[in-house]
């Protein structure tokens, strides 16, 4: 039988060749980090890089940041505004070292925060044209805006019930509600939450969810909010799934939406009616509702002051009406009193005894008043009377009158 190596010395041999081959040595590599563990009071942190096909783990070794180089993971975090958290695939520096009792490690000295920006505006890039390409009729892109069937929804003139998607406790929510309920105006809204989980791979999932529960009963709501607080760009990265964002863009209820900062625009901010932070999504339905407010009080007042001048104008015409309506009135009694006053002297002038003043006489027989000469008889005893005097007489001849006296 051989002589056997004791385990150290095979283990020495093996770090002493690795040392050999790789002391000094650095190199770029691409990973996916997994299993993060980050102590930052010790400034140390271990992790696992692995590489996949498909869904298998192919390749897997142990990393690590020691207190020298933790700073990296800092930088990388204020440089891309992610979370250095599993599932990121990385461009890092790496050292090989390799420890008797710890084994084959990778000790990474750097890490290239463009090449991790760069891989999420692709992948960001890749969701936007698969929108575009496959949502036609709903998703365009048109004079460097993104046109939805959800955008150009119109609002309603008030909107005061309120889908709320969000998750429950969180800073979004709170912001929101806060702004909505004590808003400067009194307004009162009906707000519905529709809770989700906002974090992890399944959120987008969650929110979808939410979505086709709110759709089935889409009569009782104005609009969906959905809010999301701030948080590292790896927070936001559900809000750029394909499936969600669609959802989105073909919702028949206006959805604004109220995610992270003023910094922060998601693939769903850009299919929604429109996008916020929470806070300022409150607002803008605040104001959207006293924009109508201000619309109605400036009717009410054109209202009241067309009303006015209205009445001042026709109060003015029917003075103007009443002024010639007695004007014609006093003439048209005028006339119609002077023509009384000649009928009257007419009639004066008609009457009997203004008649027998100028000569004329009237005949009266049994009684009557006799002015039919034929009613005459001979013989018939008759009266005539005269301006002053009263003559009695006899008939005794009727002669016709021939004009004999020029009267």
């Amino acid at each position: 039988m051989p002589d056997a190596l004791r385990l150290s010395e095979l283990v020495y041999e093996i770090q002493e060749t690795i040392k050999d081959r790789f002391q000094d040595e650095e190199f770029w590599i691409t990973t996916e980090i997994t299993d993060v563990k980050k102590y930052p009071e010790k400034r140390w942190c271990f992790l696992k890089l692995i590489e996949k096909e498909g869904k298998s783990i192919t390749t897997e070794i142990k990393g690590v940041f020691w207190g020298g180089t933790y700073y990296q993971i800092e930088k990388f975090e204020r440089q891309t505004g992610q979370v250095f958290t599993d599932g990121l695939q990385v461009n890092c520096l790496v050292r090989i070292n390799f420890h008797k009792r710890y084994g084959l490690t990778l000790e990474l000295q750097a890490i290239d925060a463009t090449y991790a920006l760069g891989k999420l505006a692709l992948e960001r890039d890749a969701v936007i044209n698969r929108l575009l390409k496959e949502n036609p009729s709903n998703i365009q892109f048109i004079n460097g805006q993104y046109i939805t069937q959800n955008n150009t929804l119109p609002l309603p003139v008030v909107l005061q019930r309120i889908a709320l998607i969000c998750a429950p406790g969180s800073d979004g929510e709170r912001d929101f509600l806060q702004e909505a309920r004590k808003n400067q105006q009194g307004y009162a809204f009906y707000i519905r939450t529709f809770p989700v989980l906002i974090q992890g791979d399944q959120s987008s999932t969650f929110i979808r969810e939410q979505l086709a529960q709110i759709e089935t009963m889409q009569d009782l709501f104005d609009i969906v909010v959905i809010v999301r607080g701030g948080g590292s760009q790896t927070d936001f990265r559900p809000f750029d799934d394909y499936e969600l964002s669609k959802a989105v863009a073909q919702f028949p209820i206006p959805v604004l939406t109220g995610i992270g900062h003023d910094r922060n625009t998601s693939i769903v901010d850009l299919m929604a009616r429109a996008n916020k932070t929470p806070t300022k999504v409150a607002t803008a339905i605040v104001d959207h509702n006293f924009t109508f407010e201000q619309q109605v009080l400036d009717l009410k007042e054109r209202f009241f002051k067309n009303l006015q001048e209205l009445m001042l104008t026709k109060r003015a015409q029917f003075i103007a009406l009443c002024e010639d309506t007695t004007e014609a009135a006093s003439g048209f009694i005028f006339r119609r009193t002077s023509e009384l006053a000649a009928m009257a002297r007419l009639v004066r002038n008609l009457s009997p005894s203004m008649m027998l003043t100028k000569g004329f006489a009237i005949l009266i027989q049994d009684g009557r008043i006799i002015s039919d000469p034929d009613k005459i008889n001979e013989g018939a005893d008759i009266t005539t009377i005269l301006k002053s005097t009263n003559i009695h007489s006899n008939v005794y001849q009727k002669t016709p009158y021939k004009n004999e006296h020029d009267l």
